[in-house]
């Protein structure tokens, strides 16, 4: 259980806060994140990392010479926003472009590829690599579907080192996809984590017994067995990972870096008794050990867990894995000196929004939007706990969290929007940027694409008619399709599209919005009800598919709820 918080929605704010404090020898706060607080010679290749907090030393520990240039740093258990990861990169880039690197999950892959997109649009370079190390997660012929656990950290360490020898864009990003290539990690826990504020863990294991395969976001896991002793569990470990070797790579005469990880709760003298079987099967087996990792690496809360990653080297990548490095959490020869940024390169989080013309009609209704968002923002404070709980059944638990700091930063925004003379379309679409920026995650990308979509048919120049909304409904629709979600998918797709037909059909058979409204509420309603009976084919609920069935879609429930609470 986490004991120590204030308000659980500023936790990870908070976090940061006092890393930041604790670390201004390395690293400097800036919008979404942290960066290096030392200067790097014009033209080096920026290696900005990210992910979810709540598992540190990743993401932010990890910030330093020899490794990462930033750390995009999202909520809890759920990914940084595209405006976050831009505004990192924009702070770490040296003129040499930018290598994004991160743990193949979706909401990650949704805002770190928009803020890729974004930062091109700039005029910056930018390259991709996520890493996808969990053998359990998918099988071996679908790598591309695999989620990155503590692999990241041999990713992460090769692209840093080869940025700090000056290579080029395109030669960091080759080395680290290689270093992803030869990477296999496995995982188990004996207990799963719990969020801050919250009073149950997001899994619970039986006692004696073990949860295989887990991830590290208090996903539980694939399978349960007996806990073993720690010669038994270093048996399943090596085991399983040598049963699969990356392509080009035999056993016998091989180098390879082992890391024994700590997911929180597992203490360093477990590790180390764990390790001692590691290292025998390993060389039992032929392999020769390089520079192995002992500790706690990349973490999931206080969840009492462990995992192996096998790291297969070969002459290039060894040089690199072995090149110093120097951050808050991890340093590996000795301390290079570097020269401080200059405190007035510290990035902020920028002006508002800019507010245009707008008809006295429209600001009537971007005065109603306010209070509509005021109600969705109240509705979300009490139902947090229920759709985070949902969320846990086969996800993460973040969803009630998320949705919740979401609302709150666009209720704010369109309060501010609103007392600037906005009128409807802005109002909406400055409420989405401000929900997907503090929200991060999958549901933070989809509101915020939902909500610029209904701002943008809406317009600023008079009251919208029937037609006009549910015009701007579909708007929405189309653009959260546009995320690669069907019906069927148990998504949020699930209630939105039979909501948009039922509001369409409606309105074109003449009945008044608030009928056609409240009709597509039923609708939602009934569809996200129907979710239950769903298998999961996105996300990260996918990995659990089975455990799903019985159970909702947080993402239908959410916006069923949201929808149904605005109608009056």
């Amino acid at each position: 259980m986490t004991r120590l918080f204030n308000d659980p929605a500023d936790f990870a704010d908070e976090a940061t806060d006092g890393f930041v404090a604790a670390n201004g020898q390395w690293v400097r706060r800036v919008h979404g994140g942290v960066a290096r607080a030392t200067t790097s010679p014009d033209g080096t290749v920026a290696v900005v990392i990210g992910g979810g907090s709540g598992h540190y030393p990743a993401f932010g520990g990890l910030v330093g010479h020899g490794l990462a240039a930033g750390a995009a740093m999202g909520n809890l258990f759920a990914s940084p926003s595209a405006q976050q990861v831009a505004a990192v990169a924009r702070a770490a880039e040296h003129g040499g472009g930018v290598l994004l690197s991160y743990g193949n999950y979706a909401g990650d892959v949704l805002n770190f590829d928009a803020a890729a997109r974004t930062l091109e649009d700039e005029g910056i370079p930018v390259r991709t690599v996520r890493v996808t190390d969990d053998v359990v997660s998918a099988p071996a012929d679908r790598p591309e579907e695999r989620r990155g656990i503590a692999g990241d950290l041999c990713v992460f360490k090769v692209a840093g080192a080869a940025a700090e020898q000056g290579r080029s864009l395109d030669e960091v990003t080759a080395v680290a996809e290689r270093a992803n290539d030869r990477t296999r990690s496995f995982g188990v826990a004996f207990s799963g984590c719990s969020l801050p504020g919250a009073d149950e863990p997001l899994f619970e294991v039986p006692e004696g017994r073990m949860a295989i395969g887990m991830g590290i976001h208090g996903e539980r896991g694939i399978d349960e067995t007996d806990v073993p002793t720690a010669d038994g569990l270093a048996s399943l470990l090596v085991g399983r990972l040598l049963d699969e070797l990356p392509d080009g790579v035999t056993a016998a005469d091989q180098k390879v870096v082992p890391i024994l990880n700590g997911l929180g709760s597992v203490k360093y003298e477990e590790l180390f008794v764990v390790y001692r079987s590691v290292q025998r099967l390993l060389t039992d087996a032929g392999v020769e050990i390089v520079g192995p990792e002992v500790g706690e690496l990349v973490t999931s809360f206080d969840m009492a867990g462990v995992s192996l990653t096998l790291f297969w080297l070969d002459d290039e990548l060894e040089v690199l894995w072995a090149a110093p490095a120097d951050t808050p959490a991890y340093r590996k020869g000795g301390a290079v000196a570097q020269e401080r940024v200059a405190p007035s390169v510290a990035a902020g989080d920028g002006a508002p929004d800019a507010v245009g013309p707008a008809s006295d009609e429209s600001r009537a209704v971007a005065a109603r939007l306010a209070t509509a968002v005021g109600t969705v923002r109240a509705l979300l404070d009490e139902h947090a706990d229920e759709l985070g709980r949902i969320d846990a059944v086969a996800g993460d638990g973040d969803h009630g969290i998320g949705m919740q700091r979401g609302a709150h930063a666009a209720s704010d925004a369109v309060s501010d929007a609103v007392d600037r003379g906005a009128g409807a379309g802005s109002a909406l679409r400055i409420a989405g940027d401000a929900w997907s920026d503090k929200a991060g995650g999958t549901s933070g990308a989809i509101w915020g694409a939902a909500l610029e979509a209904l701002g943008r048919v809406i317009g600023d120049e008079s009251r919208p008619s029937s037609a006009q909304v549910a015009d701007a409904v579909h708007a929405a629709t189309d653009a959260v399709l546009a995320f690669g979600a069907v019906p069927g998918d148990k998504t949020m797709v699930d209630a939105l599209v039979p909501f948009d037909t039922t509001l369409r059909e409606r309105v074109d058979g003449g009945a008044s919005l608030d009928e056609a409204w409240r009709a597509a509420v039923s609708a939602a309603r009934a569809a996200a009800d129907g979710t239950a009976d769903l298998v999961p084919r996105k996300g990260r609920a996918r990995t659990h598919a089975e455990q799903a069935v019985g159970t909702p879609d947080p993402g239908a429930v959410s916006f069923a709820l949201i929808v149904a609470a605005v109608a009056p």
